[in-house]
């Protein structure tokens, strides 16, 4: 697959999804970008970071993070939080 085929918020979220060293450094780039369609992204990177947790907890746990910090910062808050401030509705 050709990188131009690829959005380039999803490139910029799998290079700090990789390195998330990169992230603070990066923090503008994506809240001044015009991103859509970039909330299940986010969340797809939570929910296997969450399933394969065991296999590196440092790596996932940093993955997680990357993906939570750009979603408050994208988004306001977190779909899949716990907690009164949830994304989810419990209607």
């Amino acid at each position: 697959m050709h990188t131009e085929d690829i959005p380039e918020e999803m490139l910029l979220l799998s290079e700090v999804i990789e390195d998330p060293r990169k992230l603070p450094y990066m923090l503008e780039t994506f809240h001044t970008a015009q991103i859509q369609n970039f909330h299940f992204a986010l969340l797809r990177v939570q929910v296997d970071s969450d399933i394969r947790m065991h296999e590196d907890i440092q790596k996932y746990q940093q993955r997680k993070y990357v993906a939570e910090t750009l979603e408050k910062l994208l988004y306001g808050e977190l779909m899949l939080s716990v907690g009164e401030n949830s994304g989810i509705d419990d209607d």
